[in-house]
């Protein structure tokens, strides 16, 4: 499994296709931290989030066989947004499992798409496993979120634009859910700028990759805590290729409560008048918890999607 030929295959594949998002110095964060902080917008991104890039590069890379079967994904919502734009772009046919309580925001945005859409359980892991279930015993592409090579190489191309748009950094916060984010773009950063600390940030409600990091073995939570990270909760499975990948490349993980995702999008809103998700208040919500840790250095932020519900924005704000 060769992860970084295969990013630099995906940066070839889906070019074209995407966006190469802005990367913005926030004067107010460093302000705040005493670092020099850039802000990776994927929340500029088709769709509203970095996952449109490593769907997309799934789809290109399908065979005419597997294309005519058709696929079969799960998703809380941006991953399905990402497909169902995919599925669009290379005229493949694809079932689409939400769970039942997914962000209204994600599921109006995806019936502007073809896909059919079904839904199923109360949390990511559950419709996963349903969903991988249903693709198997309809002879079907399982597409998984998170635990696919080509998923995490077109994730990587973020890191690939990183290096083309900063000369030095000193540390990325990157949000972590299944893990398919940062083992892309920690495996691009390690092999391009090894001394960059990639550093896994998540909410305290949703804290199964830290735990699982922690004790060196797959951890399951038995309770489901919702969080403002919606884009980021729900646990790993147990063999998920993107388990080992994080055990070399996350060097550090930090929690986040609900309080400080709040406040951290609250602050895109005010100071940059730019709206966030969850998922993406994360990373923010991590660097101030821990400013004094990257007083003087040169910080990435990934700010990974925008897709917030609006009735919960309008409650946070």
């Amino acid at each position: 499994m060769n992860i970084l030929k295969e990013i630099e295959s995906a940066e070839q594949r889906i070019r074209s296709h995407t966006l190469t998002t802005p990367l913005m110095e926030s004067k107010e964060l460093s302000s705040l931290t005493g670092a020099k902080v850039f802000l990776k917008l994927e929340s500029e991104q088709h769709t509203g989030s970095f996952k449109a890039r490593g769907s997309l590069n799934k789809m290109l890379s399908l065979t005419a066989a597997e294309k005519e079967s058709g696929i079969v994904t799960a998703s809380t919502g941006n991953h399905a947004l990402g497909c169902a734009r995919a599925l669009e772009l290379t005229e493949t046919k694809g079932i689409i499992f939400l769970p039942k309580n997914a962000s209204p925001a994600k599921v109006a945005a995806l019936e502007h798409y073809k896909a059919e859409l079904q839904f199923f359980g109360t949390n990511s892991l559950e419709t996963e496993l349903h969903a991988k279930q249903y693709a198997h015993q309809n002879n079907k592409v399982w597409v998984s979120p998170y635990d696919d090579l080509q998923i995490i190489a077109g994730q990587g191309t973020i890191g690939v634009e990183l290096i083309r748009q900063l000369d030095h950094f000193d540390a990325t916060f990157i949000t972590i859910g299944g893990g398919g984010l940062i083992s892309g773009i920690g495996t691009y950063l390690k092999a391009h700028r090894p001394a960059t600390k990639i550093i896994g940030c998540l909410p305290e409600n949703s804290p199964e990759m830290k735990l699982s990091l922690d004790k060196g073995a797959v951890v399951t939570l038995e309770e489901f805590k919702e969080t403002l990270s919606d884009g980021s909760a729900g646990g790993v499975e147990e063999d998920a290729i993107t388990f080992p990948i994080c055990q070399q490349v996350v060097e550090e993980c930090v929690l986040v409560s609900e309080e400080e995702i709040a406040a951290a999008i609250k602050f895109m809103v005010y100071k940059h008048r730019k709206i966030i998700e969850g998922a993406a208040g994360v990373t923010i919500a991590s660097l101030i918890k821990n400013k004094d840790k990257f007083k003087g250095k040169t910080v990435a932020l990934v700010i990974c999607g925008c897709n917030i519900d609006a009735e919960k924005l309008k409650k946070i704000l």
